[in-house]
């Protein structure tokens, strides 16, 4: 199951990401290529292989990326503190 995506963790991504998109963007490239090379692998090809604009299809993705990132590591972070 994913964890729940809150306000507060689209708010903190949404702020990062539309300060400067294009830029944004291509990090994301080279964080995701790192972190998991499968899924960069999987944008590139729904990017490549959609009728619509690639940058926009591969954006969504990475959005989509970093905000179940972020509401993951809240969750990990609320485990740990209700274990403790």
């Amino acid at each position: 199951m994913l964890p729940i995506i809150t306000e507060e963790n689209s708010a903190i991504a949404f702020s990062e990401i539309f300060k400067d998109m294009p830029a944004w963007r291509k990090k994301m490239i080279h964080y995701i290529k790192e972190e998991n090379p499968e899924i960069n692998t999987a944008i590139i090809e729904a990017a490549n292989n959609s009728d619509l604009d690639p940058k926009a299809v591969a954006l969504g993705a990475y959005m989509t990326y970093i905000l179940i990132e972020l509401a993951m590591k809240d969750s990990d972070s609320m485990m740990k503190f209700q274990e403790g």
